[in-house]
C-alpha cells in the first residue's frame, strides 16, 4: 500500500508540475489535488534558486554613473565590480580572477571607491589593493602583507585615499585598526592618520578639504551599542590636528557621519531612542527630524548608508518603521518631510547623484535589485535584479506582519509566510508543518523581502514564520536592548512563542515545528533544541554556535567582546557561558538536528559544528553534519546553497514522514530509527 500510494502521489505531482511551469495562470484556476504537505512539487526549485542569482552589494555613483559589487554565486560567489554608465550600457569591469572584497572585520564592506573614472579596489584572495581604469584590466596598486583595507574615501586636494587599515601581526596576536592615508600617486606612501581606538570607520572628508569625519569605538562595544564621532582639521603635511569630540561615546550609537553641501556635518545618533538625524555646525548640534523611525542600522559592514545629499542640500534618506522601509526627501532647514512612494519594503545602500538616486531595493514580491530613481520624474527603474526566478504572484506566499505574545508580558515581531502552492491543498483535517527563521546578527533584522528560499518551503507545504525577536533592529533602541544579558533566552523564547501563537491560531502542526537558523541563529536553534526541548521536532543549523566559551576565545577582533554585552565578561563569567552553551545541555535535546558548516569560517570555526554533532550522535539522536570545503561565513557558491537546501528538504521529510517530489541525492543520517 505505501508503494502504490507514492507512485499515485508522483504521477499527481509531476502533472501539477509540468501544470504550473507552462502555465501559472491556468494553474491557479484548477481545482487543487490534496497532498501531503511538504510533498508538493513546486517550480522554485534549488536550480531556479541559484541560476543567475546575485548577492547584490556595495553601491557608488560617480557623475552619472552607478557602480556596484554583484557576487555571483554560480562563479563560487566572486564579487564583481559593475558599472551603469550614463548612456545606459553596463560594463562588467574586474576579470574572473579578481574578486572585489574585502576581509577587514571579516564580514567586509565597503571594498571598492571610485572617483573620476578610476576604482580602487580590495581583493579578496591577496587583500591587496588594485585600480581599476575605465578601460583594460586592473593595475597593482598597494598590497601590505597582513593588512586589510576598507572603507575609503578619496581626499581630492591631497590626492590621496583615506581608509581604514586593519593589520594583522605577523606572530599572531589581536589586529591593529587604523586611519590611514594612502597617496593616489608616486610610491603610493602609507601614513596614519588616527589609531589609538579599537576600531575606525566612515572616513569622510567635507566639502571644502579642510575637515575630516570619522567614527570610533573601543572593546567591548559594538558599533551598535556606542561609537564617537570626531572631526579633525588638515594641517600644512596632512596630518590632522584639533581633534574634537561631536558626540557619541560608550551609550550612543552614531551612524553615517555625512556632509552637506554648505559644511554641516549629518549624522544618525540613538541618543533619543531611536536612529534620529542630527546636524553639526559651528560647534553645536541640533535635531533635524524627530521621528519614532530608524534612520540608522546596526554596521555590520562597512560603507553602510540610507542618506545622502542632493546638490542642493536637500536630504534623500531611508527610514525604518516597525521594521519596514520607506523613501523621503528631509528639507534639512525646516526639518519637514515628504514621503516617496515606492513598492520597497527594503532600501539599503542608497546613493544620492544630482537628479537621480540609487539603492538596493526589495519588496514582498521582487528580490533585492539595484534601483535607480529619477528625482525629478519619480520613475524607478531597476537596473539589475538579485534573481530571476520568475513567477506569477499567485505562486508566492505573501508575508503577513505579526506581533504576538511573549514572555514577560511583552510582544515580539515577525512575518508570517503561510505553506501556498495554487495547485495543492493539504489532506482534509491536516495542518501544515512549520519552520521557524531565526535571523543571524543577533543584532540584526530580517525584511520581508522576497526571499527565493522562503518561498522554497511554503511551495511545498511547508509554512515558515521569520521572526524579528527581542535584539532585532528596525523597532527602536530599547527592542534593540533587550538581548543585552539576555542572549540564549529572549531569542529563544520569541522563537518559540512565535511558533507556539501560530499554532494556536490553527495555522501549524504542534507536532511537526522545526527551527533553523545560520550564525547567532544558528545558536538559538541549537539552544531552542537544548533549552526548550519538547518544542520542535527538528533544527537546522548552519555554521551555529554550540560552546560560547569556544566562540570568546577563537574568534575575530570585531566579535572578540561582542559576547560581553550579550551574556557578560569573560572569563569573569564563565558559569554562565556554560550554561548557556547548547554543547553543555545535550543531554536535554530530544530532536533531530542536522547541521551545515563552511569549513574556511573564521568567524564561527568549524568545531563548533563538528563538537554538536559529535555529542549529538552519542545521544542517540537523528544526526546529520554536512560540511563544505573552501565556504566561509555565509554559502556564497551555487553548489553550496543547492546542495543544503536540498539536504534540509530531504532531512525534514524523514523527521516529518513526507516524500518530497524532488529527486535529492540522500544525506547520511546518523541514528536515524527505520521505518
Amino acid at each position: 500500500m505505501p508503494e502504490l500510494r507514492t507512485r499515485f502521489l508522483a504521477i499527481a505531482v509531476s502533472a501539477a508540475t509540468a501544470m504550473l511551469t507552462s502555465d501559472p495562470a491556468a494553474a491557479a484556476a484548477k481545482t487543487p489535488t490534496a497532498a501531503p504537505y511538504g510533498s508538493w512539487p513546486s517550480p522554485i526549485t534549488s536550480d531556479a534558486i541559484v541560476a543567475d542569482s546575485l548577492r547584490l552589494g556595495q553601491v557608488a555613483i560617480d557623475g552619472a554613473a552607478i557602480y556596484w559589487v554583484e557576487g555571483r554565486p554560480k562563479e563560487g560567489g566572486r564579487g564583481v565590480l559593475m558599472r551603469r554608465r550614463a548612456d545606459g550600457a553596463f560594463d562588467e569591469l574586474t576579470p574572473g580572477d579578481y574578486n572585489v572584497r574585502t576581509r577587514a572585520h571579516e564580514y567586509g564592506g565597503g571594498g571598492f571607491v571610485v572617483k573620476g573614472n578610476i576604482a580602487y579596489f580590495s581583493n579578496f584572495k591577496d587583500q591587496a589593493l588594485y585600480l581599476q581604469p575605465p578601460d583594460g584590466p586592473p593595475q597593482s596598486f598597494r598590497a601590505e602583507p597582513g593588512s586589510r583595507f576598507a572603507d575609503a574615501t578619496i581626499d581630492v586636494p591631497r590626492v590621496r585615499m583615506i581608509a581604514v587599515r586593519e593589520a594583522h601581526p605577523a606572530n599572531g596576536g589581536e589586529a591593529v585598526n587604523t586611519l590611514v592615508a594612502i597617496d593616489l600617486e608616486g610610491e603610493h606612501t602609507i601614513r596614519t592618520l588616527a589609531s589609538g581606538a579599537d576600531f575606525y570607520s566612515s572616513p569622510k572628508v567635507s566639502p571644502d578639504g579642510r575637515r575630516l569625519a570619522w567614527l570610533s569605538w573601543r572593546h567591548p562595544n559594538m558599533p551598535w551599542d556606542g561609537t564617537t564621532l570626531s572631526v579633525a582639521s588638515f594641517d600644512a603635511d596632512g596630518f590632522l590636528t584639533g581633534i574634537e569630540t561631536v558626540a557619541g561615546g560608550a551609550d550612543e550609537s552614531v551612524f553615517q557621519p555625512e556632509w552637506s553641501p554648505s559644511g554641516e556635518l549629518v549624522f544618525a545618533s540613538d541618543r533619543s531612542g531611536w536612529w534620529n538625524l542630527y546636524g553639526w555646525h559651528g560647534g553645536k548640534t541640533r535635531l533635524i527630524l524627530k521621528s519614532a523611525t530608524e534612520f540608522g542600522e546596526p554596521q555590520w559592514e562597512f560603507g553602510m548608508r540610507r542618506y545622502g545629499f542632493t546638490p542642493a542640500g536637500t536630504i534623500i534618506a531611508s527610514d525604518i518603521a516597525n521594521g519596514e522601509a520607506r523613501l523621503t526627501e528631509i528639507d534639512p532647514k525646516t526639518g519637514t518631510r515628504r514621503d516617496i512612494k515606492t513598492p520597497f519594503k527594503e532600501i539599503k545602500e542608497l546613493q544620492v547623484g544630482d537628479g537621480f538616486i540609487a539603492f538596493l531595493g526589495g519588496s514582498d514580491t521582487e528580490a533585492r535589485s539595484l534601483v535607480r530613481l529619477d528625482l525629478k520624474t519619480q520613475r524607478f527603474e531597476v537596473l539589475r535584479r538579485g534573481s530571476s526566478l520568475k513567477l506569477d504572484a499567485r505562486q508566492l506566499s505573501k508575508p503577513q506582519a505579526i506581533e504576538f505574545p511573549t514572555t514577560g508580558g511583552r510582544t515580539a515581531h515577525a512575518f508570517f509566510y503561510p505553506a501556498m502552492n495554487p495547485a495543492f491543498v493539504g489532506p482534509p483535517g491536516e495542518k501544515p508543518p512549520l519552520v521557524v527563521l531565526s535571523h543571524g546578527g543577533p543584532t540584526s533584522q530580517t525584511t520581508m523581502t522576497f526571499n527565493p528560499s522562503i518561498q522554497f518551503w511554503t511551495s511545498r507545504g511547508i509554512g515558515v514564520v521569520d521572526v524579528n525577536y527581542g535584539g532585532s533592529s528596525g523597532y527602536g533602541r530599547d527592542y534593540r536592548r533587550r538581548l543585552n544579558g539576555q542572549w540564549g533566552i529572549v531569542d529563544i523564547d520569541d522563537s518559540v512563542n512565535a511558533a507556539k501563537y501560530l499554532v494556536s491560531k490553527g495555522l501549524a502542526d504542534e507536532k511537526r515545528l522545526a527551527i533553523r537558523g545560520g550564525s547567532a541563529g544558528g545558536y538559538t536553534t541549537l539552544g531552542a533544541l537544548a533549552f526548550r526541548p519538547g518544542v520542535f521536532k527538528a533544527g537546522a543549523s548552519y555554521y551555529g554556535v554550540g560552546d560560547l566559551e569556544v566562540l570568546a576565545r577563537d574568534t575575530h577582533k570585531f566579535e572578540s567582546r561582542y559576547l560581553d554585552s550579550l551574556i557578560g565578561p569573560y572569563p569573569a563569567e564563565k558559569a554562565l557561558y556554560e550554561s548557556r552553551s547548547p554543547i553543555h545541555a545535550v543531554d536535554r535535546i530530544d530532536s533531530a538536528l542536522i547541521l551545515f558548516q563552511g569549513l574556511d569560517d573564521k568567524v564561527v570555526p568549524p568545531n563548533q559544528s563538528q563538537m554538536m554533532f559529535d555529542a549529538v550522535k552519542r545521544r542517540g539522536l537523528p544526526v546529520a553534519y554536512v560540511p563544505f570545503p573552501g565556504e566561509g561565513h555565509g554559502f556564497r557558491a551555487s553548489a553550496a546553497i543547492k546542495r543544503s537546501l536540498e539536504a534540509e528538504l530531504y532531512f525534514y521529510g524523514k523527521v516529518f514522514g513526507f516524500t518530497p517530489a524532488d529527486a535529492i541525492e540522500p544525506v547520511v543520517i546518523e541514528n536515524l530509527p527505520k521505518p
